[in-house]
């Protein structure tokens, strides 16, 4: 995919699965919903979750995203980050707010906010900053493998 074509992907896809070394070297995947920053996808997590612990240890992250049913519909994105792990309260809020508005979740009121806050005490965002990426569109094959 172009560069254009990757940004629009990420753009339109809801899930990205996140890849991280778990304790004891085996690959722990966990799905996120996320929002893209300047080009970099952005997610919140709970700071006591494995793939948090994970992070603090070892902060490489493989991220997927991908969409399909057939073979020849499949095109997906998978970017190799290192991940910076954020812990300011006010900017993981702040990263609650963007992501349940992409998702529609709740009103986003001020009492909507006080929840999202709260939940933010207990959180922290992660930046996934890219180092390689690859993509692949099976939709451009035309039936060609």
């Amino acid at each position: 995919m172009s560069d254009q074509e990757v940004a629009d992907f990420v753009a339109e896809q809801r899930v990205v699965v996140c890849g991280t070394t778990g304790p004891h070297g085996w690959p722990h995947l966990m799905p996120l919903w996320y929002v893209v920053r300047e080009g970099q996808i952005w997610a919140w997590t709970y700071a006591k979750s494995q793939k948090a612990r994970n992070l603090e240890r070892d902060d490489r992250a493989t991220l997927q995203i991908e969409d399909g049913e057939r073979y020849e519909e499949l095109r997906g994105l998978m970017i190799e980050a290192h991940t910076v792990i954020h812990r300011v309260t006010e900017d993981v809020a702040r990263l609650g707010q963007e992501i349940y508005e992409r998702y529609g979740v709740g009103a986003l009121g001020d009492e909507f906010m006080d929840a999202v806050r709260a939940q933010a005490v207990k959180r922290v965002a992660l930046q996934f900053v890219p180092a390689r990426v690859a993509s692949w569109d099976h939709r451009k094959l035309q039936g060609r493998y």
